[in-house]
Formats: structure tokens, C-alpha cells, sequence
């Protein structure tokens, strides 16, 4: 990847790829459903939505971004909500334009938090915590979907619902645990003991115990002062994310229950770490649309409209207000830059001696 006209054509690729998915989505559609679909019948779902449907869609979309702004400002201290705002739309634009883009959406967030005085040291430990409460909030999601399908009477048999609920309270044990090992010094040890054993079972050269030590180091002044803040961020941003989600739904037609919808919405978020396209375009509105059908019998139309109007709120808006950001960021420090010349010691003349 360090050949730059490689990544260009990777990124072209990537980016070709994900329109042709958007395009003949409703072919895909109808081969994972077997039911045809036309982008007439799509449009027409699109025609019945209202002003204020809309408008409701913009505000969620606004306080899931101000949601998020608390998990960053909560792992940088000293950082301001306005400058989180500013560094995940920056960092969400290039991620949503690039198919390995997160690498590139790190380096951006160090030039931009490195040109409001912060080191590296405090940096890496921002990239580092806010992205392990992502990765462990991803994980969660899906068991959260299990049980709300559980909860709601869904499975169609009692093996079926044994094993949801054994995979389900096994994935939230699992996040838990690994949680408290960043917490607790006593815990940690005990789980590199546990990998180090499953490495050596696999028969792998890692020394995972050494590796867990060092990103506990790294992190465990962040972690154990505000987590309570880390996460409260990302409930809320995941939370007005399936509002987003939910008003879609309503909006065009396709509410198919509340335990549905937080189904479908896990679904979704687990879909988009799909990397052969940025942020999973394509592939998370295909899976959207193919549950709704496939699993909760929503017509055809209104599945995929809701898939489509879902995308756009969380990705294909994100590219051009992360470039208004990322502008606006760009302009404000040439003129800051401009006024530190200007008061420069060699601008200003000597006082008579």
C-alpha cells in the first residue's frame, strides 16, 4: 500500500464498485430475495416523503454527530466539542471515500489535533481509546439484535432461540470482560495469561499478553477516569443512529417492529466494516434491504428505499460536510498562520534606544 498510484487505483476501484452495487441493487435484491423490484417503484416511495419527515432525519443526524463529539473529547482531554465535530467529519469523509481510508483518517486527525497544540503522545492515545469503544460497541450490537429478536418471540423454535441466547450472552461476557481487563490490573493479567495459552494452543508466534500490557499502558489513565463518558458518547450515538434508522422506516413504510428494527439496525453497523468498498457502501444497503424482506416480510419497494435513505444519512452526507469541515479547518489555520507572521518579532519595528 505504500505505492500511491496503487492505492489511487484500490480507491477508484473500491469507489466504482460501490456505485455498480448502488445501482443494481434492486438486481441483487431480487437474486438474494427472489422478489423483482424496479427503481420506479423505488422512486415512488421516495415521492411520499414529507417536509417534516425530513427535517426530523437532519436533526437526528445532527445530535448523533454532537453524540459522538463526547467520545472524542472524553479520550482527548482538553479537546472542545467543536473541534471533535471537526475531526470526525473530517476523518468520516476520507473513511467514507477511501477503502482502507481509516489509516488516512488517522493521519488527518494527527495533523489537525497536532495544529491545536496537542502532542503526539496525547493523539495516539485518542486514536487508540476510541477505537477500542468502537470496537468493542460493534461487537455488542449484534448481541443487543439477537435478544431484542428473542425478547420479541421471533425465533421460530426453542433450539433456535437457546442457541441466540447462548451466542448472544456469550458475545456480551466476552466484551465485558475485555473491558474490565483495561480497568482492572488483576483482570488483565489473568486475560493475557488466557491468550498467551490460546496462542500457544494455535500455535502462533504472538506475545499476545505483552501486546494487551502495552495498549493497557497506553490507555489506562483514559480508561480509568472516563470511561463512564466514553460510553455514555457511544450509546448515544448509536442511539439517534437507529433513530435515524427507525424514522426511515416509518417514513417510507417499512417500520416492521421495534425489535425488528434494532435487528436490522446491528445488521447494518456490523455490515459496514466491509472494506472492499469505503465504509461498506453497497454491501450494508444490500443486507438492510434483503433482512426487511427475506426476514420480516416488508414489500420490496419501501425495503430498499429505507436501505437507500439509511445509507445516505450515514455516509453519502458525511463526504461533502466532512469537506466543509476539513475546508473550513484548512482556512482558519492559513489565516491563524497569516497573523503569527504578521506579529512576528522581525514584523514588528525596533522602539528608539
Amino acid at each position: 500500500m505504500k505505492n500511491k498510484w496503487l492505492q489511487i487505483a484500490l480507491s477508484v476501484l473500491s469507489l466504482g464498485l460501490a456505485v455498480l452495487l448502488v445501482v443494481y441493487l434492486p438486481q441483487i435484491v431480487r437474486t438474494l430475495t427472489g422478489k423483482p423490484v424496479s427503481w420506479a417503484e423505488i422512486g415512488a416511495v421516495f415521492g411520499t416523503l414529507r417536509f417534516g419527515e425530513v427535517a426530523l432525519m437532519t436533526a437526528l443526524w445532527l445530535m448523533s454527530l454532537l453524540a459522538y463529539t463526547f467520545v472524542l473529547t472524553n479520550s482527548l482531554p482538553g479537546l472542545n466539542n467543536l473541534q471533535g465535530l471537526t475531526l470526525n467529519a473530517a476523518g468520516s469523509a476520507v473513511s467514507n471515500l477511501l477503502p482502507f481510508g481509516g489509516a488516512v483518517g488517522v493521519a488527518l486527525s494527527f495533523a489537525m489535533a497536532r495544529g491545536w497544540g496537542f502532542g503526539n503522545r496525547a493523539i495516539v492515545v485518542m486514536t487508540l481509546v476510541s477505537g477500542i469503544w468502537n470496537t468493542l460497541f460493534r461487537f455488542v450490537l449484534p448481541a443487543i439484535g439477537i435478544i431484542a429478536l428473542l425478547s420479541a418471540g421471533v425465533a421460530p423454535n426453542g433450539t433456535v432461540a437457546k442457541a441466540g441466547w447462548t451466542g448472544a450472552i456469550s458475545i456480551l461476557v466476552l466484551c465485558a470482560i475485555v473491558a474490565v481487563a483495561l480497568y482492572w490490573d488483576r483482570a488483565a493479567t489473568v486475560l493475557g495469561r488466557v491468550l498467551d495459552g490460546i496462542t500457544r494452543l494455535l500455535r502462533l508466534r504472538i506475545g499476545a499478553s505483552q501486546a494487551f500490557q502495552r495498549l493497557r499502558t497506553d490507555t489506562a489513565g483514559v480508561v480509568r477516569t472516563r470511561w463512564p463518558g466514553l460510553s455514555l458518547g457511544m450509546i448515544f450515538f448509536l442511539g439517534f443512529q437507529w433513530a435515524i434508522m427507525a424514522a426511515c422506516m416509518h417514513a417510507t413504510g417499512a417500520w416492521p417492529g421495534l425489535a425488528q428494527s434494532i435487528a436490522v439496525f446491528a445488521l447494518s453497523r456490523v455490515l459496514t466494516s466491509a472494506v472492499i468498498t469505503p465504509s461498506g457502501a453497497g454491501i450494508m444497503e444490500s443486507g438492510v434491504a434483503a433482512l426487511l424482506i427475506t426476514a420480516f416480510a416488508v414489500p420490496e419497494a419501501p425495503a430498499i428505499a429505507t436501505a437507500l435513505l439509511f445509507g445516505f444519512w450515514t455516509y453519502t452526507i458525511e463526504i461533502p460536510f466532512g469537506g466543509l469541515a476539513l475546508g473550513a479547518w484548512a482556512l482558519l489555520r492559513r489565516r491563524n498562520g497569516r497573523n503569527t507572521d504578521a506579529q512576528s518579532p522581525s514584523a514588528i519595528s525596533k522602539a528608539p534606544q
